[in-house]
């Protein structure tokens, strides 16, 4: 078994789909009053459409307490099972986490695989992930949540076995060795993953330390998926990474150079986007890939413009930043597709973007510029021809906006970082 794998899988429909095609599946919710159901269920058709899912119908229920055995009442499951035989559904999808099982209830009872909203988001990351960390990411993640589940993730785990006639001459069923080996293959796996990713982080963090060294500023794009943060970065940095019109397009951080007006030179991160309720452990499982944004100079806090819930996208953003203490972190609020929606800015510190377009993205240069406008000065200076050697300096750590060959030497206006000035005061105009 290679490191980015594992023998335990959650099995879905979507591994079994052609290329181009869809599976029906059918939406799933128990409708508590905690948040809104309307939202939620999009956001959940979107999923499954990032997963290759067509979601053609749903069932929801509204019920103050969720019955034990399936979420869903006895008579609204029945419904369900109608329902998903009428549209000839691959799978049902619940909105929300279920233990094993549950799960194992109600694929029995709509007689087809049954998988919650944790489960969908671990497909596509899995789907998603290129690097080699955002694959060992994932599949801890997935062990994590299987672990707890073991016994409701298929009938092959049963703990039912013959023989034996009670007491201390009874054997243990088949099924109950199988749990116990499938546990300790899981926990086994969860260490050696947990490791792997500790020497990557140790690594990262090496990456950080000369960053620092270099005294190169980080920007990191955070906000909730399918805002346009790969988009943006595209547009400033050119194109460079993929970008599609749906969840979690992107998986894995992208670290791009990008010169600001005033020829600072900044990294800008692009980090894998949120979703409302977001699960902690999913959270925990990135959590060195958010990182990015708790060791930047500056976050860009990405919201959808066209999107009527963008406030609240920005809330998530907050809640996910607030857990990574990132709150001494300038940060700059963005509404990209503003030319997709009628958008107004009201408040001086929201900037309107549209990487389509290019619209507004000279003032958010020129926003990073001020911010970062500490970091840099802009200077005259003329170098003797036996100090040229400085040259590299001005132009690998800064930039150069005029030069001119004189005799005494060669004129210089540049941009340089204050760290790097006094190599220069001796030659200052």
């Amino acid at each position: 078994m290679s490191d980015n794998t594992t023998e335990l899988d959650f099995g879905t429909t979507a591994q079994k789909a052609t290329d181009g095609e869809k599976l029906p599946v059918v939406l799933l919710a128990l409708d508590q009053g905690r948040y809104d159901m309307t939202r939620s269920l999009d956001e959940l058709r979107a999923l499954a459409d990032a997963n290759g899912m067509d979601a053609v119908a749903e069932v929801v229920q509204k019920r103050a307490t969720p019955e034990a055995a399936t979420m869903l009442g006895e008579g609204k499951v029945a419904e369900a099972r109608l329902v998903c035989q009428n549209v000839n559904a691959a799978a049902a999808i619940f909105d929300g986490e279920l233990t094993g099982s549950q799960i194992r209830n109600l694929s029995a009872a709509l007689q087809l695989e049954v998988l919650d909203r944790t489960m969908l988001i671990l497909e596509i990351f899995r789907a998603r992930a290129t690097t080699n960390e955002g694959k060992l990411q994932t599949e801890l993640a997935t062990l994590r949540y299987q672990l707890p589940r073991l016994q409701g993730l298929g009938e092959s785990l049963s703990r039912q076995g013959g023989g034996g006639g009670g007491g201390g001459g009874a054997r243990r069923g088949a099924g109950e060795t199988k749990l116990e080996l499938d546990r300790r293959h899981l926990h086994h796996r969860i260490e050696h993953l947990e490791e792997k990713l500790k020497e990557m982080e140790k690594r990262r963090s090496e990456t950080r330390r000369a960053r620092q060294k270099n005294n190169v500023p980080v920007v990191a794009l955070v906000g909730y998926t399918n805002v346009g943060k790969s988009s943006l970065l595209n547009a400033l940095c050119g194109e460079q990474i993929f970008e599609a019109d749906m969840l979690f397009a992107t998986l894995d951080p992208t670290a791009r150079k990008l010169v600001l007006p005033s020829g600072l030179q900044i990294i800008l991160v692009d980090t894998v986007g949120f979703v409302s309720r977001l699960p902690h452990h999913l959270v925990e499982a990135f959590k060195s890939t958010l990182e990015e944004a708790a060791f930047a100079d500056v976050i860009i806090k990405v919201a959808d413009a066209g999107d009527a819930q963008a406030a609240e996208q920005l809330a998530v953003t907050d809640e996910v930043l607030s857990s990574l203490d990132c709150e001494s972190i300038p940060q700059l609020v963005v509404y990209n597709k503003c030319d997709m929606a009628n958008a107004v800015a009201f408040d001086p510190d929201i900037l309107l973007t549209s990487a389509k377009t290019g619209c507004g993205l000279p003032e958010l240069l020129a926003k990073l510029d001020d911010v970062l406008g500490h970091r840099v000065r802009t200077i005259e200076l003329v170098l003797p021809y036996d100090k040229l050697a400085l040259a590299d300096i001005l132009r690998s750590r800064g930039s150069v906006a005029a030069e001119e060959y004189r005799e005494d030497g060669v004129f210089y206006r540049a941009t340089v970082k204050i760290d790097d000035l006094h190599r220069f005061e001796a030659f200052l105009v």
